[in-house]
């Protein structure tokens, strides 16, 4: 008897939690829909309450170095406490909303190379805190994010990668502890002016904010440096403009007034 106490309460025979999501795609201010199943063990427990949670892959600098890790940043309490009687199986239907700032991961169908997202689920039993492991969650750009990313490909910029960086970024509505950075490689009329072109998509249910940088590439007696700069776009006219032209014309004006000439 004291032994079987002791595996209840390292969880042994406790219940078994699976969360099935009804889709697992979603946009940025979008939501998720799903049920969580859990089935009661060989012994009746405790529930103090089920949650889930959305959660990224996060790059921290600390002093020198840096390190990754997973950050959930937004959190939805499914149930307050209740009784899970042995064997009895309890479904919780869930609507998670999805922050207007959650990363994106996928492009044109592809899984951006560098960004993980899922969906935790945590049952709390008498105390005991069980971490179901993520699934996986495929972020879709909004019209607007899709305009912008179509127009740097139709100027020639590939796809290198995509992060999740720690810290705020200057002057814009920012909601999240994070923001994402989507890098490019340049085409071959930016290339003698620039290592890289990285992208970071602030949406908020107004406007999308847009910010860029470009990674001055050094000479031979000069020290590349960065250069930032960001712009509105109206998701009520964002069909109304040639954003290959405009932002064409806004990297040439912003790279010369800087120094790079192309």
């Amino acid at each position: 008897m004291v032994f079987k106490r002791m595996m209840q309460a390292l969880g042994v025979g406790g219940p078994s939690v699976d969360t099935v999501l009804a889709n697992p795609n979603t946009y940025p201010g979008g939501f998720l829909e799903g049920q969580v199943h859990i089935v009661g063990g060989d012994h009746a427990v405790d529930i103090e309450y089920l949650a889930i949670g959305l959660t990224t892959r996060v790059e921290v600098e600390s002093g020198d170095s840096e390190y990754q890790t997973n950050q959930e940043f937004h959190r939805q309490r499914l149930t307050g406490s209740f009784r899970l009687e042995p064997g009895v199986r309890h479904d919780v239907p869930f609507r998670f909303d999805v922050p207007w700032q959650t990363p994106i991961t996928v492009v044109n169908g592809q899984h951006l190379h560098g960004m993980t997202m899922g969906l935790s689920t945590e049952l709390e039993v008498a105390r005991a805190v069980d971490k179901s492991d993520l699934d996986a969650v495929s972020v879709h750009p909004l019209p607007a994010q899709e305009r912008i990313l179509e127009a740097l490909l139709r100027l020639g910029f590939r796809f290198s990668k995509a992060d999740v960086e720690k810290g705020r970024v200057y002057g814009v509505e920012q909601e999240l502890p994070f923001y994402q950075e989507i890098e490019f490689y340049p085409p071959a009329q930016f290339a003698s002016g620039i290592n890289q072109l990285e992208l970071t998509f602030l949406p908020t249910p107004r406007k999308l904010q847009v910010v860029l940088e470009l990674d001055k590439r050094g000479g031979l007696f000069t020290e590349g440096h960065d250069a930032f700069g960001s712009f509105d776009v109206d998701y009520a006219t964002v069909d109304q403009v040639d954003w290959t032209a405009r932002l064409d014309q806004w990297l040439r004006q912003s790279a010369q007034r800087r120094g790079m000439f192309f």
